[in-house]
């Protein structure tokens, strides 16, 4: 994988569930570090509009022909407006990955998913999918997923964008931005 190629991390911002949509931001990175440019987007709470927001975000942005690759925090945003990270890619002709800090807990997800959703199944169906996978890095073990590139691929793309700490810069950019416009500034972990 060559260097300096461009990926989109995608973030939600803090929200609240009485909130009816949620900011999802994303940051276009050449990596390893370097902001090309911001792209915005709103999400249903807990809808199920995500997959169908962030490819027109994307397909309708002006680095479209740019962008080698997207990188999700997470397969869903927003609660549970969960990513079909399939159709995204096949939507965008280009690989999706999802990255995580902690390795989700599977039946609380589910649990909760069937409390609160009639279609709980075909959500759980998209986050199960395509199973997580346990990736080392330099601190703490991160999971990750993707389409449209192989295994070894996406660690690569990880290593290559991921400055310092677990996360790579994509996300990390893509979370401050999130937080900054809806808070003030930024705060948190991604």
């Amino acid at each position: 994988m060559k260097q300096q190629l461009r990926v989109l991390g995608i973030d939600d911002s803090p929200f609240k569930f009485k909130d009816e949509r949620a900011l999802v931001v994303g940051a276009l990175v050449r990596v390893p570090n370097y902001l090309e440019g911001v792209l915005t987007t709103d999400v249903a709470v807990d809808g199920d509009d995500a997959t169908s927001r962030i490819a027109d975000m994307v397909s309708g942005s002006r680095y479209s022909e740019q962008i080698k690759a997207v990188m999700l925090d997470g397969i869903a945003v927003a609660g549970f407006n969960v990513i079909d990270i399939e159709k995204l890619s096949t939507s965008l002709e280009i690989p999706v990955i999802t990255v995580t800090r902690d390795r989700p807990d599977m039946e609380r997800m589910r649990s909760a998913l069937e409390k609160h959703f009639p279609d709980w199944k075909r959500r759980y169906g998209l986050i199960t999918k395509i199973g997580l996978r346990r990736l080392s890095t330099a601190h703490k073990p991160i999971f990750a997923c993707g389409v449209g590139l192989s295994w070894s691929e996406l660690e690569e793309l990880v290593v290559l964008s991921t400055v310092r700490g677990a996360v790579p810069e994509p996300l990390r950019m893509a979370h401050l931005i999130a937080a900054g416009v809806v808070r003030g500034e930024s705060y948190g972990r991604p």
